[in-house]
């Protein structure tokens, strides 16, 4: 049995994965989470083959989630199931060791065949997050700046944008001020920026707000 670990914010999207997979009979949901924290406890706890894991959730979202559990459980293949296909969302989980890309709108039997294939050591990319990767290989392209920040930086570098103080950051992250100045240091010498305002600038050139 190909046992399986979902991890979806939204119940319904949980519920109508399990009820399809469960009349597959190579594959078991051993779990659910409704977060990324509980998926990562989760699946160092039941050490599942295959971990179906959503990208945008409260706390912790998919890609730090993604990166916890490889580092924990490397043995579990991460299945990114979506419904975004941006840059920021794409390249990041990638690097933080998901094995396979599918969209929400992939029928159910294409998530169980890529279940599947994940096990057989067979990565499955929906069409367009293989273009995007091909495009990028064979143009050499580099990472973009952005691309390089950790999660919680890129969150920080969204409020930047928006305007918001240290404070006011380190407020809506619930994070220390200490903890803030150091994100931003980060950010800049990342972005290879001088201040805030040109960070700022950066976050609206590339449409990141």
């Amino acid at each position: 049995m190909i046992r399986v670990l979902l991890v979806d914010d939204h119940e319904m999207v949980r519920m109508g994965l399990a009820a399809y997979l469960s009349t597959e009979e190579d594959i078991e949901v051993v779990a659910e989470a409704a977060s990324g924290e509980e998926g990562v406890r989760l699946a160092v706890e039941l050490k599942p083959d295959v971990v179906l894991m959503d990208l945008v959730m409260d706390g912790i979202g998919g890609v730090e989630a993604t990166r916890r559990i490889r580092e924990h459980c490397p043995s579990c293949k991460v299945i990114v199931l979506t419904s975004f296909i941006d840059d920021e969302k794409v390249y990041p989980v990638i690097e933080a060791g998901a094995f396979s890309y599918l969209l929400k709108t992939s029928r159910a039997a294409e998530i169980a065949r890529a279940i599947r294939a994940a096990v057989a050591g067979e990565p499955v990319l929906e069409s367009r997050v293989a273009g995007k990767i091909m495009a990028r290989f064979r143009h050499g392209q580099e990472p973009l700046p952005h691309e390089q920040l950790t999660p919680r930086e890129l969150e920080v570098l969204k409020l930047i944008g928006q305007g918001k103080s240290n404070q006011e950051i380190a407020d809506e992250l619930i994070i220390g001020i200490k903890t803030v100045k150091t994100h931003v240091s980060n950010i800049l010498a990342k972005l290879d920026v001088e201040d805030r305002t040109q960070a700022a600038i950066y976050v609206h050139k590339h449409n990141l707000v």
